[in-house]
């Protein structure tokens, strides 16, 4: 969330930031009623409370009457809390300076290409029936067992996955990432806390019945949650990890020809970058985060673009956002695989993580993601680019010593 305090200073600045970002920017309006309410009711409940205390022991009738005066507030206060919490909620990030304004994802800012999308000698298949002549991805058991948009990997199917991972944990280790393996589960202050909603049009979330359990969408969610309330040394940021968790989503109306198959899936595997920054290093990260990410799909010799998000495309939590789209010739088109997020101290407020400077100064974080590789996703580009005519398809040589061959054979 934003600080209220500057929301209070730049009304106008935020109110055209949540317009950029195609939010209702009456919201803002609102909030700053609403605050002066609470503001008001706060004060009356101190001074109320402040009468009480200096009263003697001989007014007791006039003690009882505040007693009740202050319950009265405070019930007001209550109301009043909840929704501002609600508004405050409401307002988005601000989106950076360098962030380009559009009202949809038609704005979207193509800054890179890098390899040339690949032309076949024979009419090439898709990774749905590449998958299964090879005999590795089984959609209709996973309709059968769970039910549809779920899937089941057999043999190398299931060896591609685990050797994206092992390159990717291996490569990021390298350069001072943490690997972590998360929970698959957490609580809601954290799938909310860091913008992955569980009702309504954008709901993500499936939620366990009788629990404040969510499965969540990415690893981002539980790797922001582990230092929540925390106070990190300034000596020891940036800190950077890369989360591997399963991920969930609901995906709901998410269908049509750019959504078959594996793009578009209700569970699938994620290795996730997250780094903890000092305010001024946040800009440099987000730049390192995209570069890894192109690094990764360099070696793995997979044409792609960069794409930088215009406003209306960020999202509530982003305030600047690349994603990399890979050449995927099934669809004779490129289709998202990453994407890095730098949200400032907007999650960092949202679950009180801080860090402590050299001069005793406490101020909050900032908090980055991105991407390494989603596995429903890059397995289909892998597949359909690394196809042959014979129906086998040849392993990127990063991935090799891994599966322990070149190619995938038809059995």
């Amino acid at each position: 969330m934003l600080d209220i305090k500057f929301i209070r200073e730049n009304v106008d600045l935020v109110k055209k930031a949540t317009k950029d970002k195609a939010f209702d920017e009456t919201v803002v309006d609102k909030l700053i009623k609403v605050d002066e309410n609470r503001r008001k009711l706060i004060q009356e409940t101190e001074e109320l409370r402040a009468k009480r205390n200096k009263l003697t022991k001989d007014d007791i009738d006039e003690g009882k009457k505040l007693k009740v005066g202050v319950k009265e507030v405070e019930k007001k206060l209550k109301v009043v809390e909840e929704e501002y919490n609600e508004l405050l909620w409401k307002v988005p990030n601000i989106s950076s300076p360098k962030t380009p304004i559009g009202k949809n994802e038609k704005d979207n800012v193509e800054i890179k290409k890098w390899g040339i999308p690949t032309k076949f000698s024979f009419n090439p298949k898709d990774h749905l029936e590449l998958g299964k002549n090879l005999g590795i991805l089984d959609f209709e058991a996973g309709s059968k067992v769970t039910g549809s948009q779920f899937y089941f990997l057999y043999g190398d199917g299931a060896m591609l996955e685990l050797a994206l991972t092992q390159y990717v944990f291996e490569k990021l280790s390298n350069q001072g990432f943490l690997p972590v393996i998360t929970p698959d589960l957490a609580k809601s202050r954290y799938y909310l806390g860091t913008g992955y909603a569980p009702k309504g049009d954008e709901a993500q979330t499936y939620t366990i019945e009788n629990e404040d359990l969510g499965l969540i969408a990415t690893a981002e969610i539980t790797l922001a949650g582990s230092h929540a309330d925390e106070i990190i040394p300034e000596s020891i940021l940036p800190l950077k990890y890369v989360g591997y968790s399963h991920c969930f989503r609901q995906e709901a109306g998410s269908y049509g020809k750019y959504s078959k198959g594996l793009y578009r899936v209700h569970q699938f595997s994620k290795t996730e970058m997250f780094i903890y920054s000092k305010p001024e290093d946040s800009d440099s990260l987000h730049e390192y985060i995209l570069q890894m990410e192109e690094e990764i799909y360099q070696e793995l010799e997979l044409p792609y673009r960069v794409l930088e998000m215009c406003t209306a495309d960020l999202g509530a939590m982003a305030a600047r956002k690349f994603d990399i789209e890979v050449w995927m010739p099934g669809r004779d088109d490129y289709g998202e695989v990453t994407s890095t997020s730098n949200c400032t101290d907007y999650q960092a407020r949202n679950l009180n993580i801080k860090y402590k400077k050299k001069n005793g100064e406490t101020e909050y974080v900032h908090m980055l993601n991105g991407t390494a590789v989603v596995m429903s996703r890059v397995p289909i580009a892998i597949l359909e680019n690394y196809q042959n005519e014979d129906g086998s398809v040849n392993i990127p040589k990063v991935l090799q010593k891994w599966m322990g061959k070149e190619k995938i054979e038809v059995k």
